[in-house]
C-alpha cells in the first residue's frame, strides 16, 4: 500500500459513515487528511477522538458554492497542496417515498448534494490537484446507479449521474488528474457515526447469505480501494466505476 506521507487528501462527508472510514484509513497510511462535513458535531467529535496534527476538519455544505470555495482555501492555508479528492458527501437515505409525493425541493436537494456537490468540489480543487502533476479524484457512487428498488428515484438519479460525471471528468482532466468511481453495495457504517447517532449492529444469517462473500461490507473495504485509486499504483486507471458489493449484484434472484 502507498505511503501517503506528505500527501494531502480531501474527503467530503468525511466525519461519518464511509467517509470516516476513508479518513481513518488514509491517516493510518501517513496522509494529511481534510474531512469536510456539514455536521459540525460530527467534525468536532472526530477531531477530539483522532487528535492528529495531520487531520483538519471543515464544516461545509458541498452544495454551497461559497462554502466549497472557502473549504479549499482552508486546505491550501493549512497544507499548501492537494494530491487527492474523495467526493463522498451525500444524502444517504435512498428511499424518498412514492414518486407522486416527491417534492421538487427534495429532488433538487438530493441532486445538489450528491451530484452537484462533486462537481463544485472538484472544480474548486482543480488548481491544487493539477499543481501536483499526479492528482486523483475518487467519486463514491452506489450500486443503485446500476439497479434499483422502488421509490429511490432521486438517489438513483444522483448516483447514476455521478458515474457519468466520473468518465466525463476523466477525459477532460487527464493526464494531470485521474478520476474514478466506487459503487458500494451494503456497507455497515453503524460504528462510524458520531456517538449520538451510533446504533448496535446485528446482522442476520439471511443478511450475510445475500452476499457471495458471506458478510456485509465494512467501510474499510471501500477505504482500501479508494486509497489504491488515489495512489501511483493506479496510474493507468481512469474513467472507471468499481462495484464493491461482496458480489451481491451478480446474484440471480427468481421468485419461487
Amino acid at each position: 500500500m502507498t505511503d501517503f506521507s506528505g500527501r494531502t487528501i480531501l474527503v467530503t462527508g468525511g466525519a461519518q459513515g464511509i467517509g470516516q472510514g476513508i479518513v481513518r484509513y488514509l491517516l493510518s497510511h501517513g496522509a494529511n487528511v481534510v474531512a469536510a462535513d456539514i455536521d459540525g458535531e460530527a467534525c468536532a467529535f472526530l477531531e477530539r477522538e483522532l487528535a492528529s496534527p495531520r487531520l483538519l476538519t471543515v464544516v461545509a455544505d458541498v452544495a454551497d458554492e461559497i462554502a466549497v470555495r472557502r473549504c479549499l482555501e482552508e486546505v491550501h492555508r493549512r497544507f499548501g497542496s492537494l494530491s487527492g479528492l474523495v467526493n463522498n458527501a451525500a444524502l444517504a437515505h435512498a428511499h424518498s417515498g412514492p414518486l407522486e409525493a416527491l417534492s421538487l425541493e427534495d429532488w433538487n436537494r438530493v441532486l445538489a448534494v450528491n451530484l452537484t456537490g462533486a462537481f463544485l468540489v472538484t472544480r474548486e480543487a482543480l488548481p491544487l490537484l493539477r499543481a501536483v502533476g499526479d492528482g486523483a479524484v475518487v467519486n463514491i457512487a452506489s450500486t443503485r446507479a446500476l439497479q434499483s428498488e422502488a421509490e429511490c428515484e432521486a438517489y438513483a438519479a444522483s448516483k447514476g449521474g455521478l458515474v457519468a460525471l466520473t468518465h466525463a471528468m476523466a477525459l477532460s482532466l487527464g493526464p494531470e488528474v485521474r478520476v474514478n468511481a466506487i459503487s458500494p453495495g451494503w456497507i455497515e457504517t453503524g460504528e462510524m457515526q458520531k456517538p449520538s447517532a451510533r446504533h448496535p449492529v446485528n446482522h442476520s444469517d439471511a443478511d450475510r447469505a445475500q452476499h457471495p462473500v458471506g458478510r456485509v461490507g465494512l467501510p474499510e473495504d471501500i477505504a482500501a480501494l479508494a486509497a489504491f485509486l488515489l495512489g501511483p499504483e493506479a496510474g493507468f486507471i481512469t474513467g472507471q466505476n468499481f462495484v464493491v458489493d461482496g458480489g451481491m449484484t451478480r446474484k440471480m434472484i427468481y421468485a419461487e
